[in-house]
């Protein structure tokens, strides 16, 4: 049985040409050889896939390209002239672009003017964990790899020709969307040495998340002696060897040979720790070497977590690319941070909680459960420094806040599923109830200027006053379902720590959703909506089904009323007596599907087709939509139905395999049915999960017909983490072609209907 060619993986088109199959236990040993980089990176996806040396490296090393706005987001397309290749980028973010800096461009020949050096492919770009190659239609070959803090660049220049390399410290990703979200160059330094090497630092500001002015260090070396070499400023060469002020800027090495090298390490520090940085890469370092070390990386910490019984290429490739996919951002920046002195660690590029609280982080705890309790640890110490924990960030500034202030939920799902370690609880709790308590400073984003949108709840004083929010906020309805979950959070929290008063106060704030119900909203036969309401107590008329543009300015925040009203997930119970009962509840369910309310790729819609395991009997129908999203996935680049978000598209798909759905802020994990025979977790400490099935068959033969849980004939359409989390357990599931009651024992809990 033959395995995956090296040549093939990096060849992101064989995907879709080759037929082969799979040695599995030979497979066991380097799983990264079924991961795509490429997966998600056309048709919206906007996944990076560069080289990222190890999950949430700070370094993220690859192509930047010029092609109209859809260069956004990561700076890959496959089609486009490549104008640079730069050592920081997002993955998977909507918005507008951030990062492309600390570029280098190879030219062929001396060049003469600096405004265009752009060159298109002469082939498609390949890759694979830890390596990227380009073929650049000047004859120029680029190789990549790299480690958290350094970039490794091979080329291959045509032979007999003049070989230049540009460094550019202006290079930013370009955006031409209009919203004012562009990235600006500031300004910056470039320093030549007599040892060849160079340093300097480049300013920065705006992007998606409005952040002022930041400032990223550099500091390179070549292999070998440049025969000539200068710094330039504008369009023009400039006397001396340093150079600094807001034109363009940087520096032209030339050399004599084919075949150059150049190691380049980044800080957020100074050029002094990027030097220290750069010799992560030693001098003698060869490209497929380092591209090892990342494979190694990426197997231990990540890979090897999950397996499955599949042999089939495209099952193996679909779940080790989503994996992949999953922990590429945030970015591990512990010692990086140059905000403040602090012995916590500290991650940044977070886009967004908004997009990952709802399944994202909870599958983050199970597969590297030592990062997140450091991610969390990181939050509570961004509230220490910076006043608020973040909903979104990027270098090193918080912004923006889409809808709640979702870090409460993150907390709140790692409190109650037992993680403690060297968190400071008591902190944690306080970094919420700032959230909860606290207005923040109007940042008076054109886009939304009644609030803030940085950080915090910028509609707290209607959410304080009314118990709901008026329209004189923006996204005032989506905001308060958002704000409901996350005042749930801190009843989680406070319950814990025994503040009984708190509990009980966060606890009734939870059930604030409930005040922009009106039940003489009407939709496709159906009444009761959540809508705007005015400070006078009145209700504004709303057709659920119309959410004007589904943005910042809107009432509802890209997704309708009719979604949104399904989004109290901790008060479910209570949901369904809004909604009628029980058959109304399944028939609004199916409506959201037949009307085309869903978007599998927009979060707001992520939980709503598990929601029918809150109806005795009905537990069939959310496997039925489950495996109609899995659908929409593959392996390839159009592989995503949405923004990977950081990786929550990608999460979104692996609970569908593994056959459950969390339950953002609960113990409780919702009942699908899973994909293959057996599939084994590592939690960690010597436990695993393992999940096995019998009579089934992934596209035709998938409705539960029994289930044991430990060995145990379980009877309920939802278990908790201590089930099967916290110490390990066994699932195995007995499956057919068609639906039985099977779950005839208690409904999911509704914490806060009673």
């Amino acid at each position: 049985m033959a395995l995956l060619t090296r040549s093939c993986l990096f060849l992101h088109v064989c995907f879709t040409l080759v037929v082969i199959s799979v040695d599995f236990a030979q497979a066991d040993s380097d799983w990264s050889q079924y991961v795509n980089i490429f997966q998600g990176t056309e048709g919206g996806g906007n996944r990076f896939p560069g080289v990222v040396a190890a999950p949430f490296a700070m370094v993220k090393l690859g192509p930047d390209m010029r092609n109209g706005d859809a260069n956004a987001y990561s700076g890959y397309l496959p089609e486009g002239n490549i104008f640079g290749f730069s050592m920081m980028h997002e993955s998977g973010t909507g918005g507008a672009p951030k990062y492309g800096v600390v570029s280098q461009m190879p030219v062929v020949g001396v060049p003469i003017s600096l405004e265009d050096l752009s060159q298109p492919r002469a082939s498609p770009d390949e890759g694979g964990v830890g390596y990227y190659k380009s073929f650049l239609a000047n004859g120029v070959t680029v190789e990549l790899a790299a480690t958290e803090h350094a970039g490794l660049y091979s080329y291959d220049f045509p032979q007999d020709s003049v070989s230049s390399v540009v460094v550019d410290v202006s290079h930013v990703l370009p955006s031409f969307r209009g919203f004012g979200w562009e990235q600006h160059y500031s300004g910056g330094n470039f320093s030549l040495f007599e040892d060849g090497h160079y340093e300097g630092s480049g300013i920065y500001n705006n992007g998606w998340n409005l952040s002022p002015d930041w400032t990223i260090h550099f500091c390179g070396r070549f292999n070998q002696q440049p025969w000539e070499y200068w710094a330039f400023y504008g369009n023009s060469s400039v006397p001396g060897t340093s150079v600094s002020g807001s034109e363009r800027l940087g520096g032209v090495f030339t050399f004599s040979g084919p075949k150059v090298a150049s190691r380049v390490g980044i800080s957020f520090i100074s050029s002094q720790k990027a030097c220290e940085n750069l010799e992560e890469i030693a001098e003698d370092t060869e490209i497929l070497a380092l591209a090892d070390v990342a494979k190694t990386r990426w197997n231990k910490e990540v890979l090897n977590k999950v397996q499955i019984s599949s042999d089939n290429v495209d099952d193996l490739q679909l779940v080790y690319s989503s994996l992949y996919g999953m922990f590429l951002i945030p970015s591990n920046r512990s010692g990086e941070n140059p905000g403040w002195s602090s012995s916590e660690p500290y991650y940044d590029d977070i886009f967004t909680l908004w997009d990952t609280h709802r399944c994202h982080t909870a599958l983050f705890q199970i597969i590297q459960p030592e990062a997140y309790e450091e991610f969390i640890r990181s939050l509570i110490d961004i509230w220490r420094h910076d006043g608020f924990m973040p909903d979104a960030r990027s270098s090193n500034y918080n912004g923006r806040v889409q809808g709640g202030s979702n870090a409460d939920n993150v907390l709140a799902d790692a409190y109650i599923k037992g993680v403690r370690g060297s968190i400071d609880w008591e902190d944690g709790f306080s970094a919420m109830q700032t959230d909860a308590e606290v207005v923040p400073p109007n940042n008076f984003d054109p886009n939304a200027p009644d609030s803030s949108t940085k950080e915090g709840r910028g509609a707290l004083p209607d959410w304080l006053q009314y118990g709901y929010i008026t329209p004189r906020f923006s996204r005032a309805v989506s905001q308060a379902v958002e704000y409901s979950t996350n005042d749930f959070g801190l009843h989680q929290v406070a319950a814990g720590l025994g503040k009984s008063t708190e509990a009980e106060t966060y606890l009734n704030r939870s059930q604030n959703w409930r005040n922009h119900w009106n039940p003489a909203a009407t939709s496709y036969d159906h009444a009761g909506f959540v809508v705007p309401r005015l400070e006078n107590g009145s209700f504004v008329p709303q057709d659920p089904a119309n959410c004007g543009g589904c943005y910042w300015s809107d009432a509802y925040y890209e997704d309708s009323s009719w979604v949104y009203s399904m989004n109290a997930i901790h008060d479910v119970a209570e949901l369904k007596k809004r909604v009628g009962g029980d058959a109304r509840f399944v028939d609004r369910l199916n409506k959201i599907f037949e009307l085309g309310f869903f978007d599998a790729g927009n979060e707001p819609s992520f939980v709503t087709p598990y929601l029918y395991n809150f109806v005795q009997g009905e537990q069939w129908r959310s496997v039925n939509r489950s495996r109609d999203i899995g659908a929409l996935y593959n392996a390839g680049p159009r592989g995503l139905p949405g923004n990977s978000d950081a990786g929550a598209m990608e999460s979104n798909l692996l609970w569908q395999m593994i056959g459950l759905y969390p339950l953002t802020g609960q113990t409780t994990f919702l009942i699908l049915a899973p994909w293959f025979e057996s599939m084994t977790m590592d939690l960690g400490n010597g436990k695993k999960l393992e999940i096995i099935s019998s009579g089934g068959n992934r596209n035709t033969t998938f409705y539960v017909q029994s289930l044991k849980v430990n060995g145990e004939t379980w009877d309920r359409a939802w278990l908790t983490w201590d089930d099967i989390f916290a110490n390990g357990g066994t699932m195995q599931y007995v499956l057919g072609e068609r639906p039985v009651h099977w779950a005839t024992g208690d409904l999911p809990p509704s914490p806060a209907s009673d």
